[in-house]
């Protein structure tokens, strides 16, 4: 509450939390009542967390008419309030998350799995560290045919992508440094920005953390940011999986070591090529990806940017400093010795996703499992097992994946199962331009 009080132009708020697809629901309040919702929390109804990209209730969900759509509690989350630079009038956020009434945490939530699987390393004594990348392209979507914005500084328009290029990142200076500014009043530790291949696509590295609960929040703020701070400056910025067809998509990387209790980093016993630990968890990864190909690659359009040669990988593979597998281990100091986890698009939820490799590492870990030989070389190139190639084909590998059940609740499996197998039904009646119209603001 000491933040409305050190800003005292601030006369709204928004409460929101991330539902299944990572889409803010929430309300807007006048800021006298912030401190009705700290003490009392707000109410939803559950069946809110679990709603389709449309915002539609799931057909025949039992969070619905089976259970009369009864109502669960929100209370603040740890990070309290922020602001919303986006918008034109002094605005706070405060993130929530859900509970049932009697207080226990709802396993519907997205942030609620995630910190299912946190408290289980921390069971252990152990502390996952995390960063992520994130992709996005600014574009004009004014017409009908998606396209560059003219940049502020020249007013042209670039046609093709420049990878790492100053002038692409100049070209767009004012929004890159509101942007800056604005994650560094969110508290969200944004760090190198650079161009990518796609015309007018970039990328923004999250610094990493010892908290992965803040990590997501970091990452699910900052899509919001991006896209709300685009607007204000009369264009789009999407971080849809592939906005393009001749181009590469969207991708959130992500990147994570373990310590221990005295922070250590179990990732590292002194050699190029880390630890049994390391080895563990990428065993899980890899064990767990075909059933959680659906939470990294959860749209119609996601399996677009999950093509051969495309910079997205498709096969089932490890390697060192391989950028064409899954899961990369990164040239470092041992100190640093990580995994690269480089399967999900930048459409995904973060709450999901890195709940989803950090339980699969876990898995790894805790089963000591084995991974196959690292590949070298071309990972398009050779006979790999490969990841779900179509979304129906994704829903029924995560719904009859073994490991799942050992990552998330049951009910977020059949939740987020229903609300998949809903928008396959339903985008089928869609055309290509409709879809994009959908996801471009959406995910």
């Amino acid at each position: 509450m000491n933040w409305l009080h050190d800003h005292p132009d601030v006369r709204t708020i928004r409460v929101a939390a991330a539902d299944l697809n990572g889409v803010a629901r929430g309300k807007r309040l006048p800021a006298r009542f912030a401190d009705k919702v700290f003490s009392e929390g707000t109410r939803f109804p559950f069946s809110v967390m679990n709603l389709d990209i449309w915002g539609e209730d799931i057909e025949d969900s039992p969070l619905v008419f089976e259970s009369g759509d009864c109502d669960g509690l929100l209370m603040p989350t740890e990070r309290g309030f922020l602001p919303m630079p986006w918008l034109s009038a002094p605005t706070a956020l405060l993130p929530i998350w859900m509970f049932h009434m009697d207080g226990k945490p709802y396993a519907g939530d997205p942030r609620q799995a995630l910190a299912r699987v946190v408290e289980r390393y921390k069971a252990k004594g152990l502390t996952p560290v995390v960063a992520t990348e994130l992709e996005f392209f600014l574009i004009d979507d004014s017409g009908k045919t998606l396209r560059v914005p003219p940049s502020p500084r020249s007013g042209k328009r670039r046609t093709g992508g420049e990878v790492l290029s100053l002038r692409a990142l100049d070209a767009f200076d004012i929004f890159f440094t509101e942007l800056y500014d604005a994650c560094e009043a969110m508290d969200i530790p944004a760090d190198t920005a650079i161009s990518e291949a796609g015309p007018g696509q970039f990328e923004i590295n999250l610094s990493h953390q010892a908290d992965p609960l803040k990590a997501a929040d970091d990452s699910w703020l900052f899509k919001m940011l991006v896209k709300g701070l685009a607007r204000r400056h009369g264009f789009a910025a999407s971080f849809m999986a592939k906005p393009y067809d001749e181009w590469s998509g969207n991708g959130m990387h992500m990147h994570f070591s373990v310590l221990d209790a005295e922070g250590n980093n179990i990732f590292n016993d002194g050699s190029a090529q880390g630890s049994d630990a390391l080895r563990h968890a990428v065993a899980g990864c890899l064990a767990a990806m075909e059933g959680s190909t659906l939470i990294f690659a959860p749209h119609e359009n996601s399996y677009d940017r999950l093509v051969p040669d495309a910079h997205a990988p498709t096969g089932i593979a490890w390697g060192y400093e391989n950028r064409t597998s899954a899961l990369r281990i990164p040239a470092s100091g041992p100190a640093a010795r990580r995994i690269e986890h480089r399967v999900a698009g930048g459409d995904v939820n973060p709450y999901l996703m890195i709940a989803a490799i950090l339980g699969a590492a876990l898995v790894g870990i805790e089963d000591a499992m084995d991974p196959p030989a690292p590949i070298k070389g071309n990972a398009y190139a050779q006979d790999l097992p490969q990841m779900p190639t179509e979304w129906g084909a994704a829903i029924d590998a995560f719904k009859a994946c073994k490991m799942m059940p050992r990552i998330f609740d049951r009910e977020l499996i059949e939740n987020f199962a229903m609300t998949k197998r809903q928008e396959l039904h339903y985008m089928a009646e869609l055309s290509e331009q409709e879809q994009t119209e959908l996801y471009l603001d959406t995910v």
